[in-house]
């Protein structure tokens, strides 16, 4: 199952990252101001993570695949990795798909 793990960044900013079963983080999120406006995110990514129209599937400067989930106001929520394959990136939102609906909360901070 997989997880959403809250942490702090070194600027004080609230992050969360989605962890598929396996540990491997999936989707990483903007710095939030506070940690209720973080939770707020995290909601944003469960709802949004099943309308494949919110997937942006995009190629970084370097040639790699990654894609980024956004809301439906269209701001970005969550972020990939850099990808190897497209098909390694398709696999990334299929991972997104099936461990945001039901995934555990982590709070680290």
């Amino acid at each position: 199952m997989g997880k959403f793990e809250i942490t702090t960044r070194k600027n004080g900013e609230t992050q969360f990252n989605l962890k598929a079963g396996n540990g491997q983080v999936i989707l990483t999120s903007e710095g939030y101001s506070s940690k209720s406006a973080c939770l707020n995110g995290i909601e944003s990514v469960k709802k949004n993570s099943q309308d494949d129209s919110r997937y942006d599937k995009l190629t970084s400067s370097n040639g790699k695949p990654y894609f980024n989930l956004k809301a439906s106001n269209g701001q970005i929520i969550g972020a990939s990795e850099m990808y190897e394959s497209i098909a390694s990136r398709d696999n990334g939102i299929e991972s997104v798909k099936k461990n945001a609906p039901e995934a555990e909360l982590s709070d680290l901070t």
